[in-house]
């Protein structure tokens, strides 16, 4: 048997029972103790580690994260920081010529709002390919295609736009290449034709998720998880690969697409393992550009946004199959549609008792919103980074009867909180995103409704005991409780020791140590 006791610094449990420690045992992969000074003495075999003043918390879960896409990022252009035409195409350039095989040319990460690059298929099509291109935007909730990427996708001036889905067009009625919401997942998933070979993927996951254990994430909920996402953990976990935990939330090929054909074949939310877990069947209510809103501002009612036309199928489907229910709702009036649907869904299938829904997202809510959360025992999984992806087109903008990103309302009212990254939406750094959640600050520096900060030490807590307890994962994961998987972080502040207001405010905590079911995986600076 091995052992180890972690003393000299502060153990934050995130367990009810007891929240704080100074001394945490560990043996065989397990948290076996936690206590006060000297406990380590009970346990004469244990290798001791000085923690040196810093602080052990458990190993942070992403409770919203799509791993699965992003590690297939390096087989494409990453155009994050792209800003003209000519940068596009030399990238893309690279890209084509690393993968000679694939169909398409694929471009990642574009983001038209920080860089002011506007693009459409005259711009793609002047660059000479002569395989079909996209380039997605870096929300995965619209992308721009090529010309030759139309055709192979059947796009036409006669093409009526799907539902909850949009084809851009221009001033003749000719789509400009510009694809959102549902119109756009069609050509995402066309377009991975040559980038979904299972090993490779397999690899390229791997690879990720170990950089995912440099920002002490151990476990992640992979929020609309293919069936060949999961065909893909699935092999991985068999073979003892995974690096983290998973949490596979199925969705159907098409991301944000209707009921997932994924339901009718497969085990249920809470199947697996630590390793590999089932979650919460994904659905959505809105869109992520598109997101539907219904507040008022004034004497100004701004409706804006749509609302997908099939959530109510979809949640009937999941819960007679016994799925938890994980819904993208953004907007009010997404959110309002969830718990609408909710309700009807509960009553079309009344032995569904025991199953529970997530919120992903809860952008935009007032008090009717979340007195319903409340009310229906609901879970709200949010986004500390939102701060800045949301705030820096906002601004501080104020409805009269609904608040952006409402963390501080959420967790007055007792909600059942989760946080998560939505990476690679946005970066999945915990600790990078929770202080945007404490200052309320972009990275630019706009402030974003000072009054919705909540504290770094409520942050640590979504990102483990919270995010565990919406994965259903509170019996393996989450807190430094004993009998729990023995995954943790060694923190560090500014000056090596972790002061107690740092806990409270925007100190900056840095990743020193991460650990996996009791064995170093990752360490950054002088802890032993």
């Amino acid at each position: 048997m091995t052992a180890t006791a972690f003393v000299g610094g502060t153990v934050l449990t995130m367990d009810e029972r007891r929240p704080a420690a100074s001394v945490l045992v560990v043996r065989d992969g397990r948290i076996a103790a936690v206590g006060d000074v000297g406990l380590e003495r009970d346990h004469p075999d244990a290798e001791l580690v000085e923690v040196d003043g810093r602080l052990v918390v458990p190993g942070f879960v992403d409770a919203h994260q799509h791993l699965s896409l992003t590690a297939l990022h390096p087989r494409w252009a990453d155009l994050r920081d792209a800003v003209d035409l000519d940068t596009v195409r030399t990238r893309l350039a690279d890209s084509a010529r690393r993968e000679p095989d694939a169909p398409w040319i694929r471009g990642c990460g574009w983001d038209q709002f920080a860089t002011g690059l506007h693009l459409d298929r005259h711009d793609l099509d002047a660059m000479g390919f002569h395989r079909p291109v996209l380039i997605g935007c870096f929300t995965y909730h619209r992308a721009v295609v090529s010309s030759a990427g139309l055709d192979a996708l059947g796009i036409t001036a006669a093409t009526e736009d799907p539902p909850g889905g949009r084809i851009e067009r221009d001033a003749t009625g000719r789509p400009t290449g510009e694809l959102t919401e549902r119109a756009w997942t069609r050509a995402h998933v066309a377009s991975l034709a040559g980038y979904d070979d299972p090993d490779r993927w397999g690899d390229l996951v791997v690879a990720e998720a170990r950089r995912l254990l440099t920002e002490g994430i151990t476990a992640v909920h992979d929020a609309a998880c293919t069936p060949a996402a999961e065909a893909v953990y699935r092999d991985l976990a068999r073979s003892a690969r995974l690096p983290i935990g998973v949490l596979a939330m199925p969705h159907g090929a098409i991301l944000d697409g209707p009921v997932p054909e994924r339901l009718d074949h497969g085990p249920p939310t809470g199947e697996g393992d630590e390793a590999l877990r089932v979650g919460a069947v994904k659905l959505f209510a809105d869109g992520g550009i598109d997101l539907a809103i219904d507040a008022h501002l004034g004497e100004v009612h701004v409706e804006v946004g749509w609302l997908m036309p099939d959530l109510v199928e979809g949640m009937v489907h999941a819960l007679r199959r016994g799925f938890d229910v994980a819904v993208h709702a953004m907007g009010n009036a997404g959110l309002r549609a969830t718990l609408d649907a909710w309700e009807t869904a509960r009553r079309a299938v009344p032995h569904a008792d025991a199953c529970r829904l997530r919120l992903e997202h809860a952008t935009l809510a007032g008090p009717t919103e979340l007195a319903r959360l409340v009310d229906l025992g609901a879970t709200a999984v949010i986004q500390p980074g939102f701060v800045h992806l949301v705030g820096r087109n906002i601004g501080d903008l104020r409805f009269d009867d609904a608040t952006f990103l409402p963390y501080a309302d959420l967790l007055a009212s007792g909600i059942a909180l989760a946080a998560g990254s939505d990476g690679p939406c946005y970066v999945t750094d915990p600790l990078l995103t929770s202080r945007q959640g404490v200052t309320r600050l972009t990275e630019e520096g706009a402030a974003v409704g000072i009054d919705q900060a909540v504290p770094m030490r409520e942050w640590l807590r979504l990102y483990t005991a919270g995010a565990a307890d919406a994965g259903r994962q509170t019996a393996e994961r989450g807190r430094l409780r004993p009998g729990l998987r023995a995954d943790l972080v060694v923190l560090s502040g500014g000056t090596g020791r972790v002061d107690a207001s740092a806990l409270d405010g925007a100190d900056a905590l840095t990743v020193e140590q991460t650990w996996v079911a009791g064995a170093r995986v990752h360490r950054r600076g002088p802890v032993p």
